[in-house]
């Protein structure tokens, strides 16, 4: 008998944590995009194009909708040539949205001897990976918010993909209905206030962080920016959204004081704290499926610049 209620047991901790994000998971998805192969993912190469092929494949085996037409792919021109953002749709309970969103193109490979492949793995191979994560956490569920998944191109060279796909009247049914957008940039590190912690730009303009933090599970908390002399609010692809009075923060781990990959070739899979970054991801989803359109439904305030 004790042998049968072990197996009892064993089977309802396993069920209950089916859900969740395995780190292997997690180092896969980044590890690909972070890979050689992908020659740093710049905007106008093939290998950017191979990047949003792979999201798109990813957004498939989560049997996400499309966004618009027949394809994950959203086009917009890029210097003459078609570049490509990426965006899914998963339905919820509601027509309200939550948006999840990050920058898949990186700075290419440079004319330096040796190793010349800027790999952004942290830069902003994790932030893709963080939003892919949480489209694997509810890809069985029914949230109650409903979900927008964007993989911007463009970012290093001006937030060229988010500029596009903002403006992109065919979005519009869902930009009506977008309640807030979290914008994925540098999560690969451990931030400064320790695990399972991250920190998220513009806090004194929206109530965003202390609704979220109110429901926030297993100990996970967003902090202030630490660094809001840097104005990061309005130098990343938020911003896009922030200009059509979207509630749109950026979320990030990346301790500025001292980090020294950014934009460098080191930025590879040998400084991703993988284990750290699958616990944020679990515990992040596991808080979204907290929320519903009752309990979250975050403002601006005066302070914002919409221009």
């Amino acid at each position: 008998m004790k042998k049968l209620i072990y197996l009892s047991l064993s089977f309802f901790a396993t069920s209950a944590f089916a859900q969740d994000v395995s780190e292997e998971r997690v180092k896969t998805v980044i590890t690909t995009l972070a890979s050689d192969e992908m020659k740093g993912r710049e905007i106008g190469t093939p290998e950017n194009d191979k990047a949003a092929e792979y999201i798109s494949q990813l957004f498939k085996e989560n049997n996400l909708e499309y966004c618009t037409g027949n394809s994950y792919l959203v086009p917009f021109n890029y210097k003459g040539k078609t570049a490509y953002n990426v965006c899914a749709v998963k339905k919820g309970k509601s027509e309200k949205f939550l948006g999840f969103t990050g920058h898949f193109d990186h700075i290419g490979v440079s004319n330096k001897s040796g190793d010349n492949i800027n790999n952004g793995a942290d830069d902003n191979a994790s932030g893709i990976t963080t939003l892919v994560g949480i489209a694997d956490y509810f890809k069985n569920k029914k949230p109650d918010f409903s979900m927008v998944f964007m993989a911007f191109n463009g970012e290093e060279k001006g937030m060229l993909g988010s500029i596009a796909i903002s403006e992109d009247k065919k979005l519009d049914h869902i930009y009506n209905n977008l309640s807030a957008l979290f914008n994925f940039e540098m999560v690969a590190t451990e931030a400064e206030f320790g695990k399972n912690t991250v920190f998220i730009t513009g806090d004194e303009f929206s109530d965003l962080d202390e609704l979220f933090n109110k429901n926030a599970v297993n100990g996970l908390k967003i902090y202030p920016d630490p660094y809001a002399k840097q104005q990061l609010f309005y130098r990343s692809d938020n911003v896009s959204f922030v200009k059509k009075k979207i509630i749109a923060h950026s979320i990030s781990t990346a301790d500025m004081s001292k980090i020294t990959h950014y934009h460098q070739a080191n930025d590879d899979m040998s400084i991703v704290n993988s284990e750290n970054m699958t616990q944020i991801i679990n515990n992040f989803a596991k808080t979204l499926e907290k929320l519903s359109p009752k309990n979250f439904n975050p403002k601006y305030n005066d302070k914002v610049n919409f221009n």
